[in-house]
């Protein structure tokens, strides 16, 4: 009776054993059409810091800031036309007096958007016209002229691509040259994507951006395609609202390489800050 009984238990464990196996096979993703048990990884969101105001300048309230840049320690600013009757303007503007000390008018067809300058090239978005308009630095003479696929927001440029915003939360890495589009990146925020970007800047591997209708600055790691941190500059925007009440969204943030400053501002606001930022 026992040769009879342990047969079959032998045969039973040889099953189980190989059945045992393939759930294995099956549940590291070895098999054809196999189940793959990836762990939920949960991403906090990025800290919340505040910052100081180092200086405070003036800023022409008829400017509807788009963009701000400095390049060679030199400021320049680019705007937008809300009623589209020949307010879009590049400038090269004192940053003392806020004045411009060069500047062309665009034509009142375009809205502009974000600029940057790359190796003595001034580039220029348009909002919802999917234009790139390229500029020499000395004169402001326009040289080139590209296509956008999407809207333009912001730009700037990590010395080697420009980096484009549509007000969505994705960056568009673009080849200066020809404006091909090189790469594109979602930018997360906790575990959602990010949303608005607007302005950017490239400041030491970082990508900083204005959050559209949001009185925040974004800290981007472009590697880890992650908000890393959100400065608050609620402050800065009630201060500007006080002394004009339309005064609209902040837009605006700059590099100074030179002095390793950080300038913001925003759309028809009377100031310009000098920031430090928070650690």
């Amino acid at each position: 009776m026992k040769r009879k009984v342990i047969l079959p238990l032998i045969v039973i464990l040889l099953i189980l054993s190989i059945a045992s196996s393939s759930i294995l096979v099956r549940c590291k993703g070895g098999g054809e059409g196999g189940t793959v048990d990836t762990p939920i990884v949960t991403n906090p969101p990025p800290p919340i810091k505040g910052h100081s105001i180092e200086a405070v300048l003036p800023h022409d309230t008829s400017f509807y800031t788009q963009g701000i840049t400095f390049y060679k320690g030199e400021l320049y600013e680019g705007t937008g036309d809300p009623g589209y009757v020949g307010k879009t303007r590049l400038m090269k503007i004192d940053l003392k007096t806020g004045k411009p000390l060069k500047q062309i008018s665009i034509d009142k067809r375009y809205f502009g958007e974000g600029i940057t300058i790359l190796r003595d090239t001034v580039y220029q978005l348009t909002w919802q016209e999917h234009k790139v308009f390229v500029y020499t630095l000395t004169d402001f003479k326009k040289v080139k002229e590209y296509d956008l696929p999407t809207e333009g927001w912001g730009l700037t440029n990590d010395g080697q691509r420009l980096i484009v915003s549509t007000g969505s939360g994705m960056l568009y890495y673009y080849d200066p040259s020809t404006f091909k589009l090189l790469s594109k990146t979602a930018i997360l925020e906790g575990n959602a994507e990010t949303f608005n970007l607007n302005e950017l800047e490239y400041i030491d591997g970082f990508v900083y951006a204005n959050q559209y209708q949001l009185a925040y600055i974004l800290k981007i790691d472009p590697a880890a395609a992650r908000v890393v941190a959100k400065y608050d500059v609620s402050d800065m925007w009630r201060r500007v609202q006080a002394v004009k009440p339309d005064a609209d969204y902040p837009n605006g943030i700059a590099y100074d390489e030179v002095t390793k400053k950080i300038y913001v501002t925003g759309k028809l606001w009377p100031e310009m800050y000098e920031i430090k930022l928070g650690q």
